[in-house]
């Protein structure tokens, strides 16, 4: 099984058990040493203090001193609805570029396919092409 299917998988697990009805979300990133971690997005009272579905396994990452090589993230709108693939989020995008731009990525896509894309594609024009890494 493909590293991306073993992540699709363990997201899905995550939001069966977590949210067995109604609306569901659950990320689930690889790391360079070989581990699978996952998060969901805490519950909040007020939406302005509200992170993030990968922001937990991301700071388990760096907890852990390991680097992140793939990352995922999946919703479901409802019991009925099917599973769908979010792009991270710019703000996700640039917690990831973190540990670099060849990080790949699950994208959305219309045909509601695994697709992953490295991250230097979804962020062509990143700030950090200004510099060399001699400056």
């Amino acid at each position: 099984m493909t590293i991306e299917r073993r992540l699709y998988d363990a997201a899905i697990e995550i939001i069966v058990r977590r949210y067995p009805h109604g609306w569901g979300g659950a990320a689930a990133l690889y790391t360079a040493g070989g581990q699978i971690l996952t998060s969901v997005a805490p519950e909040v009272d007020n939406a302005s203090t509200e992170l993030c579905i990968e922001t937990g396994a991301i700071c388990e990452v760096h907890k852990l001193a390991d680097a992140v090589t793939h990352s995922l993230c999946v919703v479901r709108d409802d019991d009925d609805r099917p599973f769908k693939i979010l792009s991270p989020c710019g703000v996700c995008q640039k917690r990831l570029w973190f540990w670099g731009d060849a990080i790949m990525a699950a994208v959305s896509s219309d045909d509601r396919q695994l697709v992953f894309k490295r991250l230097k594609g979804l962020q062509p024009y990143h700030w950090s092409r200004a510099y060399t890494p001699h400056d």
